[in-house]
């Protein structure tokens, strides 16, 4: 397709979380099936975001809400295939974070998966938007784009 973006590159995202596909996640057609990267973009993200210390999935405030997503493919992957996703955050508002994940072969240079996601975080009990907490800023400043 001409106009399109070429595959991001691993070094335009600060973090990376590994993914180990499964053998569910293939498809009829013999890879893994488009609706799972989505998984993976969840995961990588709730994954970073444990690690810093920021999510208490449990019994944390707030939680984050997806409120958009979108996806662009560039090659395949299948089980069992070890993969890499490269975050990134592109928008940081008051009670929102854009992030941006790339989906990479382990130690590949070029995304084979780009995509995005918006978390509006929220209360969690009022489920009404709620300002990020400072740390949680200081945190996400760290994976700007």
């Amino acid at each position: 397709m001409s106009g399109r973006e070429p595959p991001a590159r691993r070094s335009a995202f600060p973090a990376l979380e590994p993914i180990e596909t499964r053998w569910a996640d293939n498809d009829i057609y013999g890879h893994i099936n488009n609706v799972t990267y989505y998984a993976y973009f969840d995961t990588a993200v709730n994954r970073w975001l444990v690690k810093a210390g920021l999510l208490d999935i449990a019994g944390g405030d707030p939680i984050g809400l997806v409120v958009e997503t979108g996806c662009r493919y560039h090659a395949p992957a299948a089980f069992p295939d070890t993969l890499e996703a490269g975050i990134r955050v592109s928008k940081l508002g008051n009670s929102s974070v854009r992030y941006e994940i790339a989906i990479f072969h382990a130690g590949g240079e070029e995304a084979i998966a780009q995509g995005f996601f918006t978390h509006v975080y929220v209360d969690r009990q009022t489920r009404r938007p709620k300002p990020l907490p400072e740390d949680w800023r200081r945190a996400l400043e760290r994976l700007m784009a």
